[in-house]
Order: structure tokens, then C-alpha cells, then sequence
């Protein structure tokens, strides 16, 4: 019988939804610092079978942590002790700022799916470069070869305005770019006013090449570099960024962000008018997310790094992205309701899967 679910209704479930998060977080943080990291290492290790190479990088595991969990990268190593093969920190940018308003993280709890309007709130990228550079230092000491990866989002000050968007993406880029495992370009959070007009391809394709740059001028023209995308694109727009992704030889592309539909949801109406404007992630956008990994799929066969989040809960949905042609998969909203050992029970039945196909 697992316990989480039961810790969950009764702790949880009532509580302010960003609030639960910090607790959450702050304990995996304290089990970490306290010495248990030592324990939860060995036991939710993944399988030496599970390690993948992508973009060049050695993943102990193709499941990972997505953006939006380790917003300031104060919980990057203790999150790798839950078996977490990548934590990607952010979304980072050029300068601290607080976010929206409260209350900004709603759950659904009848749809497992959470909406958020947090409008990256974060210490900025001169806070976060430090911390990234002890994390990468700390995976190398307590996980040895191949050690969990770290990859570092960078999004849009909101104070700044859209024509000087550029700039504020190649600071943070200079900044962080050293101290990252791979880069994401991130244009397609709906929370920031104006973000998701940079995914229109005459302002994207500048943009990138300038993220590029900066990275390069940083001293690390190796970093692999991504673009994250809105599921709500159109079709026509999906295979625009990956005809572009190819033109400017990126390595990747992270599909999908969170949507901004709320059609065929279990969750009464008037609760989800109540929560209000934000991104909608969790289980309702499985369908649209693994839609998105198909065409791109399509598109740039494997020519480069296709990253896919949105809905995935178990093991059979890892692996059916996987399948359908993700080389790395990620989630985050089902950690919200299945607990600390859910990367562990994911890469448990990854392995299993790939015992049976070896067999």
C-alpha cells in the first residue's frame, strides 16, 4: 500500500497549493542536508540499463524533473536523490523579480492537473550561476559518472520590454550558460505578457541565434541549446519551429509548455473559473502533448533531441514517449500528487519494460 496518496488528502489537499509546494520542497531539501541523500541515492538509483546518451550528454535514466519545480536551483542535488536523471532549474531570469500575485498555483485535483500563474518567479540569473556551478560540483562528488544532468530555462524579465527581449535572453545566457548542462530557450509560458509572440518564427530565429552568441562569448559553444513550445500552437506553426530548429542547428526542442485550454476537464466549471488565468499542466494535456512529439517527430526524425512533458504519470506513459520518439521525457505536475518516490517507481518500470523486450 503506498502512504503518499493518504499523506496527501490528509496534508496536503486542503492547503494552499503554492504553500504545499514550498513544504514539499523545504523537506526534500532537509532530507537532503541531514544525510538521508546518502540513503535515497541507493535506493532509488536507476538501473545501469536505463542510461541514455543525448545531445551528447550521458543521462543516468531518460526521465527527468521539468521546469517550474526547482524555480531559484536551491533544490537541484537533493532532487537528484529521488532518481531523477535530469533536473532542468528555472525558468531563470535576467534579473530577480517576484512573480504574479498570489494565490497563483491552483489544483484540479479530479483531473490530477494543476493551473499556474506564477510568472517566473525567481532570484535572477547573477543569483542562480553560483548555485548551478556547487550543484554540477556536488552531482560529480556524490553520484560519480554518469551523474544527473542540469539543465537551466531562461525566459523574459517581465519589466522588460518585448523589443528588448533579446538583450534580456543573451544576459542570462552569458550568465548561466557556463554553469549549464544544456540550455532552453523558453517562449511559450503563458504568463508573462507578450512571451509567447516570440515563438512566431521572424522573432524567434533572431532570438536563438542571439542566445547562441552569447553562450559562445560565455565560453561554451558546446552547451546544448533548446526551444520550449506551447502546445497551443497550430500545426502549421509546430512544423515552422522544427523547420527552423533545423535551419539554425539546435539540438532540441521541448514540447509542450502548459496550455492555456480548459475544454473536457472533470473539475466542476465554476472551481476552474475560480482559479483563473494561468497554464493548465497535468493529465488533460497527455493527448495534445504526445500529438505535438508525433509531428515534430515527423519533421526531424533524429536530427535532433526531442524532449516531451505534458500528462505523463507512469511508467507506461514514459514509455510510450519514448516509443513514440522522445529521446528524453519529463514531468512534473503528477510529482505534485504521487510523491517523493515517483521518479523511482518510474525508472523501476522502464527497466522492467526493457527487461521484457530483452528478453
Amino acid at each position: 500500500m503506498r502512504v503518499y496518496p493518504l499523506v496527501f488528502r490528509a496534508a496536503f489537499s486542503w492547503m494552499d497549493a503554492e504553500r504545499a509546494h514550498g513544504i514539499g520542497a523545504g523537506l526534500i531539501g532537509l532530507a537532503h542536508r541531514v544525510g538521508a541523500g546518502r540513503v535515497l541515492r541507493r535506493i532509488a538509483a536507476p538501473d545501469p540499463a536505463l542510461r541514455t546518451t543525448v545531445m551528447g550528454l550521458d543521462f543516468p535514466s531518460p526521465f527527468g524533473l521539468a521546469a517550474g519545480f526547482d524555480k531559484h536551483g536551491r533544490h537541484t542535488v537533493a532532487l537528484t536523490d529521488l532518481g531523477f536523471g535530469h533536473i532542468e532549474v528555472g525558468t531563470i531570469t535576467g534579473t530577480a523579480q517576484p512573480g504574479n500575485p498570489r494565490p497563483r498555483l491552483f489544483r484540479l485535483i479530479a483531473d490530477r492537473a494543476v493551473i499556474n500563474r506564477m510568472g517566473f518567479n525567481n532570484d535572477g540569473a547573477a543569483a542562480l550561476a553560483p548555485r548551478l556551478a556547487a550543484a554540477r560540483a556536488a552531482l560529480s562528488r556524490d553520484h560519480g559518472a554518469p551523474r544527473p544532468i542540469i539543465g537551466v530555462n531562461i525566459g523574459k524579465t517581465k519589466a522588460v520590454p518585448l523589443e528588448d527581449a533579446v538583450a534580456d535572453y543573451e544576459l542570462s545566457a552569458r550568465t548561466l550558460a557556463p554553469h549549464a548542462d544544456y540550455l532552453v530557450v523558453n517562449v511559450s509560458s503563458p504568463n508573462t505578457p507578450g512571451l509567447r509572440q516570440l515563438q512566431e518564427i521572424d522573432a524567434l530565429a533572431p532570438l536563438l541565434r542571439a542566445v547562441r552568441a552569447a553562450a559562445t562569448a560565455a565560453g561554451r559553444p558546446d552547451v546544448p541549446l533548446l526551444v520550449k513550445i506551447a502546445p497551443d500552437l497550430a500545426d502549421e506553426d509546430v512544423d515552422a519551429v522544427a523547420a527552423l530548429a533545423l535551419e539554425l542547428d539546435l539540438d532540441g526542442i521541448i514540447a509542450t509548455n502548459t496550455t492555456l485550454r480548459r475544454d473536457g476537464l472533470a473539475t466542476d466549471a465554476a472551481t476552474v473559473a475560480g482559479a483563473g488565468a494561468g497554464g493548465l499542466s497535468g493529465a488533460p494535456l497527455a493527448d495534445r502533448s504526445l500529438a505535438v512529439l508525433h509531428r515534430l517527430k515527423t519533421a526531424v526524425g533524429d536530427r535532433l533531441a526531442l524532449v516531451s512533458v505534458g500528462g505523463v504519470t507512469t511508467a507506461d506513459d514514459v514509455a510510450e514517449r519514448l516509443v513514440a520518439g522522445a529521446d528524453l521525457v519529463q514531468g512534473y505536475t503528477a510529482f505534485l500528487y504521487e510523491g517523493p518516490f515517483w521518479a523511482r517507481r518510474i525508472n523501476r518500470g522502464l527497466a522492467r519494460r526493457l527487461g521484457a523486450v530483452r528478453r
